[in-house]
């Protein structure tokens, strides 16, 4: 049953939406996950999906799945790509790592219109401008 589970919190780990590069034309921005801990984390596996109501219709992009072998301490990977068109809806990741045996799992959710420059902070680990949640 459900409540026989162990209940495996995920802590210091984040998701951050970084820009990457910018330029008159257009700006470049890429999703991370940060590993903030002091010890690996391993079979790190990622979906990630928008959603939302854009010129009052319901929109949803495609889910993508993303896998990572192993994150060391204090050390980040890329997950994707992201486009601004996609600012204006609900931007959902979901992770799942191994620590041994362990499994854990959280969803992290970018709200619409959340990723604006009144809300970026430097980025640990990356040193570039961004929105994290953690």
């Amino acid at each position: 049953m459900k409540k026989d589970l162990p209940e495996n919190i995920v802590e210091d780990i984040a998701i951050a939406v970084a820009l990457e590069k910018e330029s008159v034309e257009s700006k470049l921005w890429y999703v991370y996950v940060i590993n903030l801990k002091n010890e690996p984390i391993e079979n790190v596996l990622i979906t990630s999906k928008g959603y939302g109501e854009k010129n009052g219709e319901q929109v949803k992009t495609s889910i993508l799945r993303h896998m990572i072998p192993r994150i060391e301490p204090g050390g980040f990977a890329l997950i994707e790509p992201i486009d601004e068109q996609t600012f204006g809806l609900a931007n959902e990741y979901w992770l799942s790592y191994y620590i041994g045996k362990d499994i854990f799992d959280k969803k992290f959710i970018f709200l619409p219109e959340s990723i604006v420059e009144s809300n970026f902070i430097r980025l640990p680990q990356l040193n570039k401008p961004g929105v994290m949640i953690r």
